[in-house]
C-alpha cells in the first residue's frame, strides 16, 4: 500500500478533510487504479480497508476520456474478483465540500443502483487521490485511489 494512503487510515475525518481541502484537483486518473476504502477515525480502519478490498471494492478503471472539458467514463472494480461494474461519468466541477475545483465521479445518469452517489477526488501527490463519497448531499465515506503501474 502506498505510504501516504497507509497514513490516512490513522487519521480522523476532519484531518482527511483538511488534506482534501489543501489539495488541488490535479490530474484525472488514467487507466487502472487501486482503491482503499477509509472509515476515518475508526480504530478498525485498517482492517475494514482490507476486508473491503478483498470482498467489496478494489478500485476504478478510468477510460474513454474525451477532450479537456468533456465528460469521461469510469467503471468500478467490485466483488472478490474485481468485476468491472457500476459506470460513472467523470468531469471537473465545484466541490460540495469547499466549492473549489474537484474531479467529480457522477453515477446519477449511468447507474440505477448508485444513482444517488457522487464521489469527489483530488490528487494529493502524483498518482494518489483522496476521495469523498456523497449519498445525496450526505457525506458517507472517504477513499483513496493510487495509480497502478
Amino acid at each position: 500500500m502506498n505510504p501516504t494512503i497507509s497514513q490516512w487510515l490513522e487519521r480522523s475525518r476532519s484531518e482527511l478533510d483538511d488534506v482534501y481541502k489543501g489539495a488541488k484537483a490535479g490530474a484525472i486518473p488514467r487507466g487502472d487504479t487501486q482503491g482503499t476504502a477509509i472509515v476515518a477515525g475508526s480504530s478498525m480502519a485498517r482492517g475494514l480497508a482490507t476486508v473491503a478490498r478483498l470482498l467489496a471494492w478494489k478500485g476504478k478503471v478510468f477510460d474513454m476520456f474525451a477532450e479537456e472539458g468533456e465528460k469521461g467514463v469510469l467503471v468500478n472494480k467490485v466483488g472478490p474478483f474485481g468485476m468491472k461494474l457500476i459506470v460513472a461519468k467523470v468531469y471537473r466541477d465545484a466541490s460540495w465540500m469547499d466549492n473549489r475545483e474537484t474531479i467529480v465521479i457522477d453515477y446519477a445518469r449511468t447507474s440505477l443502483m448508485a444513482r444517488k452517489i457522487r464521489d469527489e477526488i483530488r490528487e494529493v501527490e502524483p498518482g494518489v487521490w483522496l476521495g469523498k463519497v456523497w449519498w445525496g448531499k450526505t457525506r458517507i465515506l472517504d477513499f483513496a485511489l493510487s495509480q497502478k503501474d
